[in-house]
């Protein structure tokens, strides 16, 4: 894996977050993707969580879908992103 623990990029809808990941492999790097929704804990700590209700779930899908378009654009510049570079865990090899 990668040492920077930087992420590439960070989306938001609402009260949901993408938070999208270059990673290195020995077959290259990738993207990934983790989502997270804020919330406080009893003490009043902000935590982040990653499930998610109901009223949730449109947010994320629309995160979703613009992280997946990033990372397409992204991969694209590096000139080697075809649909069948899609990784099993989800990241796009580019």
């Amino acid at each position: 894996m990668a040492t920077n623990n930087k992420p590439a990029n960070t989306l938001r809808c609402g009260n949901i977050k993408a938070t999208i990941w270059e990673n290195t492999s020995e077959k290259g790097p990738f993207f990934s993707t983790t989502f997270s929704r804020p919330f406080k804990d009893q003490s009043g700590v902000w935590r982040n969580g990653t499930s998610f209700g109901l009223s949730d779930l449109e947010a994320l899908l629309t995160v979703a879908r613009e992280a997946k378009e990033w990372i397409a654009a992204h991969a694209l510049k590096r000139g080697a992103y075809s649909m069948g570079s899609l990784r099993p865990s989800g990241g796009f090899l580019f």
